[in-house]
């Protein structure tokens, strides 16, 4: 019997977020921002996520003339899908409404090199190319075992060889994008203006104000302060509930 309840729960949830989700479609085409967004919030709030939910929901905001909720909700789509191209336009026309203008500091050298070419694919993308390099691999292993000339064999072989580099450069890429995924927290600044200091206390001194809508990036937690830094290198603390981490 309460097996039967928890099944019957959890399709109610199921039909819950999809016709929640299907009420905020056809709120949104109407022009109805606000209504749209509740419906869209209530499908987020049942625990359940896609790209083209938080999508949509960005879009409300953005309509609604609510920069911080718009862009963190479009940065909680790139999360998901890091190279969507709607998402990755749309969140360029909400950061033309931030008051910050603080520059991205480029990397430079060999970490650059790394990380445009790990940040090609998302670490779980990474993981199912190296399992498929894993059967290519086997497949090859399989021919050279069974070959009868030297000439397949040394084929195999040097296939097997090829495929095994790349299988190790996957894995890697797999690796350091999800330490890169793990390590990074991103947040969104809601406050409409709040002061980074220059230590974890009102009485320390003001080194910049940031305005409702600017990313950050968290590095520590102290009670209710946070260590952030900004795309342009800049660090410093700030109230915990001037933001909002995406992640």
């Amino acid at each position: 019997m309460k097996n039967i309840f928890y099944l019957l729960l959890f399709v109610s949830q199921i039909f819950f977020a999809q016709t929640g989700f299907e009420r905020g479609n056809d709120l949104y085409n109407k022009g109805k921002y606000d209504l749209a967004a509740k419906e869209y919030e209530s499908v987020v709030a049942a625990n359940k996520e896609s790209v083209e939910l938080y999508f949509n929901l960005g879009n409300c905001y953005y309509k609604l003339h609510q920069t911080a909720p718009a862009i963190y909700n479009y940065e909680k789509a790139l999360v998901l899908n890091p190279s969507d191209k709607n998402v990755l336009n749309n969140i360029k026309f909400a950061q033309k409404q931030i008051i910050d203008e603080i520059k991205v500091v480029p990397k430079v050298g060999f970490a650059k090199l790394l990380r445009d070419f790990t940040g090609i694919y998302p670490f779980d993308t990474w993981a199912w190319i190296t399992i498929s390099f894993a059967f290519l691999f086997l497949s090859f292993f399989i021919g050279y075992y069974f070959s009868q000339t030297v000439l397949l064999k040394r084929i195999f072989f040097l296939g097997m060889f090829i495929i095994l580099l790349l299988l190790l450069m996957s894995l890697s890429a797999a690796f350091f994008e999800k330490s890169h995924f793990d390590n990074e927290k991103p947040a969104i600044v809601f406050a409409e203006s709040t002061e980074l200091r220059s230590e974890p206390q009102k009485s320390s001194s003001v080194t910049f104000v940031l305005h409702e809508g600017t990313k950050v990036y968290v590095e520590e937690t102290l009670g209710n302060w946070k260590k952030i830094q900004l795309t342009d290198g800049t660090e410093g603390w700030i109230e915990a509930k001037s933001i909002k981490e995406v992640k």
